[in-house]
């Protein structure tokens, strides 16, 4: 299966976990990876320092929009926080329109795209060449139909950072593309925890790197607190895998429930949902998760990218 991933890596750290799924998934090629909301190349050069971890600078790689086409507003990774990323994780800028090229190249060899971040390459892939984004099926990390269940937290469409941060370009996708919606309460059910640190600590330098950037961002932002305050949650939270999950909906994994829905997405008071309605576009949407099992197919994705085919 040929993979295209669209990412927003070099701030939460469940980017560098979506990776490490696709780089270890069985029969799974990754065509092509753009980073966008991605100032100077930043996001790529950290993108760049994880590929070369796994020998994998193979693998065709451009930076792409810098700004959100919603607000005209950039979001920086993380900069100069040895606690994330060392020194020698370094920009690397693209020509205009390099990304947009990778894009379709990957559409074009029959690719599926998934985007876990904001979705401006892709709406500015759909503006600049219509009907191209049409041709291959896209599984974005984002959207919201239902609310949590029970025991997680209420959060609204608000928090649904992915897409509120560029309303414009998710709707462009919306309203065009074979789309997939891993949202937000969907991927709210797996769960990177402290109990696998050891597992990823002994997974090689890939792993290392995820386990040292879950504990800092987790200490960082109070996953531990937040997780003890709900009981759908583990106590030793330290992140979400909102993006693995979403990787994991695209290659097929048994272990997600999707079913297809009629929506409508709508922008009100300058957050976009995604309303049922008969008239809607037919959208496939992330209904359940099988989050203890998801957590086992993941170490064993990253513990896999350095070892020895047989």
């Amino acid at each position: 299966m040929r993979i295209h991933l669209d990412t927003d890596l070099g701030g939460d750290p469940d980017d560098i976990c979506a990776l490490g799924l696709l780089l270890g998934w069985p029969d799974v090629e990754i065509v092509g990876i753009t980073t966008t909301i991605d100032p100077g190349g930043r996001r790529a050069g950290y993108a760049a320092y994880c590929l070369d971890l796994v020998g994998r600078r193979d693998i065709p790689l451009a930076a792409g929009a810098e700004l959100s086409l919603t607000t005209l507003r950039s979001a920086d990774p993380i900069v100069d926080d040895e606690r994330y990323w060392p020194r020698t994780a370094v920009p690397l800028p693209a020509r205009p329109g390099e990304a947009l090229d990778l894009l379709q190249q990957s559409v074009e060899l029959g690719a599926t795209i998934v985007g876990i971040g904001p979705c401006t390459n892709l709406a500015m892939l759909e503006v600049s060449r219509p009907g191209l984004l049409g041709r291959a099926p896209v599984v974005v990390m984002g959207g919201w139909v239902h609310p949590p269940d029970d025991g997680l937290p209420a959060w609204g469409p608000d928090m649904d950072w992915n897409v509120q941060w560029d309303a414009r370009a998710a709707d462009i996708v919306a309203q065009t593309a074979d789309l997939t919606l891993a949202t937000l309460p969907g991927t709210m059910k797996g769960h990177l925890r402290t109990a696998d640190l050891p597992r990823l600590r002994a997974a090689g330098p890939f792993g290392e790197l995820l386990a040292q950037q879950a504990e800092v961002y987790g200490r960082d932002n109070g996953l531990r607190e937040l997780g003890r305050a709900h009981s759908g949650l583990p106590d030793d939270l330290l992140n979400f895998h909102w993006d693995p999950l979403t990787c994991a909906v695209a290659v097929g994994w048994e272990g997600v429930e999707v079913t297809e829905h009629r929506l409508q997405p709508v922008l009100d008071n300058h957050v976009l949902r995604f309303h049922p309605t008969s008239d809607g576009r037919a959208i496939k949407v992330l209904d359940d998760v099988d989050g203890d099992a998801f957590t086992d197919i993941w170490l064993a994705a990253v513990e896999s990218i350095n070892r020895p085919s047989t």
